[in-house]
């Protein structure tokens, strides 16, 4: 296996980030949730939708599709990690996860308002397709990185991912802004247009972290006779190695309880813009683009402080941003608040998603040969979050009619996840000397 820290391979890793991300801004975060409430939206039926003969307020629909298909994932990630490890092919499993996310955002391109199954379950696999990629993408962190540099490279790979998106967004931005420009007369066509290109580019520029990463070290002792029943008792052993980490052990509830904030919000922020404030589809995919721009700063800002002081402190500090996030979203009545609000929540998402990252490979133990079994433990974790996080939103939204009540329990869930975190603050000194003691 070569070094570690190698700059070349640091940043084919980082183009993973770059070529994925693409789906994470304009699938999940502007174009799709505003051209989905724009077709299914109707106040004198109370926004409701049939799917498959089932009745659902419209926006609660895909809060339990994304729901549903980050579930698949907690059940299927166990059992492809301990392959991944014992075979050592984890790249393998990257590519064909990427290829269905991929496919499924060109599927959208066929996406009306009269093939609303076709819609949801090609926006379902999508996100099983991202997920699912992001695994075995993270679990190369420890072994390109060392712990001295792995806040920094993590940044690395949200920063390429942030500048990636925002360049396909701009693009996606004229079609749907200007499409007389290109002849476009179909209403329709534009949204639909910039899924197809998130899938081109999704695949395209993926083709180079895959010609550059290793496939993955094997790990011949994590083998099982019954593939199924194998994976999650990798699982298990790694339940059973992190009970005797004293750190991960308490990092982990931590983790868990404002990633169901964290996760959630990102995933029904334009949702409820849409909805709530009646937002233009123009005013949203400005307001997300500031929010990928100003969280390019704040993902490079975050690891610069969590090398001054210790990165608990930081996310301590990061967490109580975003409870004031949910606090003012349920105040929100303009466009500007909700602009203001967007500042903030870039500034802050890169930052926590990052440290998040660099703060559990940290705590891992040096030279472990079962990456893929540990990050599948993690996003397992943040899977069962985001699973939590989005039902909650979705069935608070239909129990009151209002997605404001909805960003409280948020709130409830960032107000844990920062208690948890307090208990962590004693770490800090072990984090710097595992550090030192790697750079020297």
């Amino acid at each position: 296996m070569e070094a570690k820290n190698n700059p070349k391979t640091i940043r084919a890793w980082a183009m993973f980030d770059w070529a994925n991300s693409a789906y994470n801004l304009v699938i999940t975060s502007t174009i799709f949730p505003a051209y989905y409430v724009a077709i299914t939206q109707n106040e004198a039926a109370g926004n409701k939708v049939s799917f498959f003969g089932m009745r659902f307020v419209n926006t609660a629909l895909t809060d339990y599709a994304l729901a549903t298909a980050y579930l698949i994932m907690v059940i299927l990630l166990p059992v492809l990690s301990a392959v991944a490890d014992y075979r050592g092919n984890k790249k393998i499993f990257m590519q064909f996860f990427t290829l269905l996310g991929s496919l499924a955002c060109c599927g959208l391109f066929f996406f009306k308002a009269s093939t609303l199954e076709l819609g949801v379950i090609c926006f379902a696999l999508a996100a099983i397709g991202y997920s699912g990629g992001f695994v075995f993408y993270n679990s190369y962190l420890p072994e390109i990185a060392t712990i001295d540099m792995q806040d920094k490279v993590s940044a690395k790979g949200f920063t390429f991912g942030y500048i990636g998106s925002v360049l396909l967004q701009l693009v996606c931005f004229a079609f749907v802004l200007k499409p007389e420009i290109f002849g476009i007369i179909d209403k329709s066509l534009p949204a639909r247009l910039s899924f197809l290109l998130v899938g081109v580019w999704w695949i395209g520029f993926a083709m180079i972290p895959f010609s550059v990463l290793p496939k993955g070290s094997p790990n011949a002792q994590s083998h099982h006779k019954n593939i199924i029943k194998g994976g999650f008792k990798e699982l298990g052993k790694v339940w059973h190695k992190v009970k005797n980490m004293p750190l991960l052990k308490r990092f982990l509830p931590s983790f868990f309880f404002y990633s169901m904030g964290v996760q959630t919000i990102m995933l029904v922020a334009t949702g409820f813009a849409a909805k709530e404030l009646k937002m233009e589809t123009s005013a949203l995919i400005s307001i997300i683009l500031i929010i990928q721009l100003v969280a390019i700063v704040g993902a490079t800002l975050m690891s610069r402080l969590s090398d001054k002081y210790g990165n608990v402190r930081v996310l301590i500090f990061v967490v109580l941003i975003w409870i004031g996030v949910c606090i003012a979203a349920y105040f929100t009545t303009t466009s500007t608040q909700f602009y203001i609000i967007a500042v903030v929540v870039g500034l802050v998402m890169g930052g926590i998603q990052s440290l998040s990252r660099s703060t559990y490979s940290k705590f891992l133990p040096e030279n472990i040969s079962d990456t893929a079994s540990f990050f599948s433990f993690y996003d397992v974790t943040e899977k069962l979050a985001i699973v939590g996080g989005l039902f909650s939103f979705g069935f608070v939204e239909e129990l009151t009619g209002s997605m404001r009540n909805s960003t409280l329990i948020l709130g409830t869930f960032f107000v844990i996840g920062l208690l948890l975190l307090f208990s962590l603050l004693k770490t800090e000194k072990i984090l710097k000397k595992n550090a030192e003691f790697s750079a020297s």
